[in-house]
């Protein structure tokens, strides 16, 4: 493949921040939004007749393929302020589209507000008739959202005050944190500057010095921004409670299970099976402090790799092994894959600015997919690499596949295709291996196992309770969220990692303030297992797996995965996925007693 591109390539939306083009694109957003409001504003045959009411969905379908409510300039800008995240220019052009798109997304909001409003006799009347037959999962989806609906107004005002009573905290946040920088000492003696996402990573540097070096500098800057990152989260926590409060939720995940299409049955399921084994979690980090010779593991330490990997992974070879493992499952994953390298849809290194870690977004169907990594040449910036192609392939299948309202995966869904593909990788990698190579990629792969399940299970337990405390008592001080924090880390990680130095790594941690997103690293994994299993027995189910991952939000999670054997509401689906884990924590621990490691 041609990897020259290592930047995005955002051509295909514009040219440059001051393409004429912006302007045209701006116009063109808001004639199509105003052609859809003047058509069917003023109207209410839709609510009763079902084709006038698939007329009515077209034109929302077609609208919502092309433009939605921000067209090319929200994305665009939006992807160059992850690029740098500290330009003043950027954010605010990215705010001035924020507000556009709000905009629009009040003059248009009537029609999905009216007809989830509909009569539950109604309701049921275009559910069953064949002429609505391709828009059946939007509307199911939209009608059980009816009861937490406010009035056209209200919805208007929860939407306008969404960015400063909650965006805006969290990216003032991310940016000051963005900005920070340390000069460490490396391996090599040499002392150099590192960006705040470079020091996360050499939290983990094979080197003792180094490390403790990076976490002393990472725990200083999360210090300076302790009173921020306190109003900060007590701000959005209390915009929370009061959305949930005018809304009528009963619980404080419960808006995340109705947006995701999940039981909430489901979730409870999954984490009360996750809580129920941190033994299993707990014996994987006393086995690693064995192994790593150590009594106790340092908190920045728990990722701690063991043995010796000492091959680094350029970019190339990173790219050539997930080819060659995409080329293995499917020829059209590793289409897809060559698209993504060669067109610029992958943002390669880090640099001072820019978003940390790593992600793969996509808006509208129409819209190119972009991955954004910080590459450092370790095997798990490999493993991120085909972990954030999972997403994009899904995305790309998902776009073949399905219309403008069906475009999208459920967060219950969303990160099943990426732990699908990176497991495979990482099997690639230790397949050729010898004993001890085995054993240390084996742990490898434990750790990444514990970071989705254990560890994310762990933090949702957090959520749940930091709402609950928030609730309780109005204002949550930096010392409580620390002490929360600690609690629910120490509860998954055991006496075999001190918690000494971890009361503050909530600060950053990002996924705390998308609400109650993470229960989907462990369902995704867990179900993944399943797939990778079905798939090495059958080689024919990568059309099955194919299917699913081009299904979109066309079915609930549950019927998605009914349909592949698997019923995410019966806890011992769970369970099954739990026993998997432990029996490659006792593979690697009959492993190390083989090589008298312990």
């Amino acid at each position: 493949m041609n990897i020259s591109k290592t930047k995005f390539d955002l051509s295909p939306l514009f040219s440059s921040d001051d393409d004429p083009l912006i302007l045209i694109d701006r116009q063109q957003t808001d004639e199509a939004c105003r052609a859809f409001v003047n058509k069917w504003r003023d109207r209410d045959d839709y609510l009763n007749s079902a084709s006038i009411l698939k007329e009515a969905l077209d034109d929302y379908e077609a609208w919502q393929d092309k433009y939605g409510t921000g067209g090319a300039e929200d994305y665009y800008f939006w992807l160059r302020c992850q690029q740098d995240e500290n330009d003043p220019q950027l954010k605010a052009r990215y705010n001035q589209m924020t507000q556009e798109a709000n905009r629009r997304a009040n003059e248009i909001a009537f029609f999905e507000l009216r007809l989830a409003k509909i009569s539950v006799g109604k309701q049921s009347e275009f559910l069953a008739t064949p002429e609505l037959k391709a828009y059946h999962s939007f509307l199911t989806n939209l009608f059980s959202k009816t009861p937490y609906l406010l009035s056209e107004a209200e919805e208007k005002i929860m939407n306008l005050k969404n960015s400063t009573a909650y965006e805006n905290w969290v990216k003032m946040l991310s940016g000051f944190l963005a900005k920070e920088e340390a000069e460490l000492k490396l391996a090599d003696g040499s002392l150099q500057v590192k960006s705040f996402s470079e020091i996360l990573e050499l939290n983990y540097d094979k080197d003792k010095e180094v490390r403790d070096g990076a976490a002393l500098a990472l725990n200083n800057i999360l210090r300076r921004h302790l009173d921020t990152a306190e109003q900060e989260l007590n701000s959005i926590l209390a915009d929370k409670k009061v959305n949930d409060e005018i809304r009528g939720y009963q619980r404080p995940d419960q808006s995340r299970h109705i947006s995701d299409n999940i039981d909430t049955e489901a979730v409870d399921a999954l984490v009360k099976a996750v809580s129920g084994r941190f033994d299993l979690s707990q014996s994987f980090y006393n086995l690693k402090a064995r192994l790593l010779g150590m009594d106790r593991l340092a908190y920045h330490e728990r990722k701690l790799s063991y043995g010796n990997i000492t091959k680094k992974y350029s970019y190339t070879e990173g790219v050539a092994l997930v080819a060659e493992v995409l080329k293995g499952l499917d020829s059209e994953f590793l289409e897809i894959f060559q698209g993504f390298v060669e067109q610029g849809a992958i943002d390669v290194w880090p640099k001072k600015g820019k978003s940390g870690g790593a992600f793969c977004v996509y808006i509208l169907k129409s819209q190119p997919t972009y991955i954004l990594l910080n590459y450092t040449d370790a095997l798990r910036d490999v493993t991120t690499l085909a972990h954030e192609v999972g997403h994009g392939i899904n995305d790309e299948l998902v776009k073949k596949s399905q219309h403008a309202l069906d475009f999208g995966t459920s967060t219950a869904t969303a990160e099943v295709a990426s732990t699908f593909m990176e497991d495979f990788v990482l099997q690639q990698i230790v397949r050729d291996a010898d004993d001890e190579l085995k054993l240390t990629i084996l742990i490898e792969k434990l750790n990444d196992m514990v970071g989705s399940i254990f560890r994310q299970v762990a933090l949702y337990r957090f959520e749940q309770e930091l709402h609950s405390q928030f609730r309780a008592q109005g204002y949550l001080s930096q010392v409580t969220i620390g002490d929360l924090f600690t609690k629910h880390m120490s509860a998954y990680m055991g006496q075999a990692v001190s918690q000494d130095e971890g009361s503050n790594h909530w600060v950053y941690w990002s996924h705390i303030r998308r609400y109650f997103y993470v229960y989907s690293y462990a369902s995704g994994l867990l179900i993944s297992n399943y797939l990778q299993t079905k798939l090495k027995q059958e080689p024919d189910f990568i059309k099955q797996i194919k299917t699913f991952l081009s299904c979109g939000l066309s079915k609930s999670p549950r019927q998605t995965f009914l349909d592949l054997g698997v019923d995410i509401n019966d806890a011992s689906f769970w369970q099954a996925g739990l026993n998997e884990f432990e029996r490659l924590l006792n593979e690697a621990t009959d492993l190390a007693k083989k090589l008298h490691k312990i």
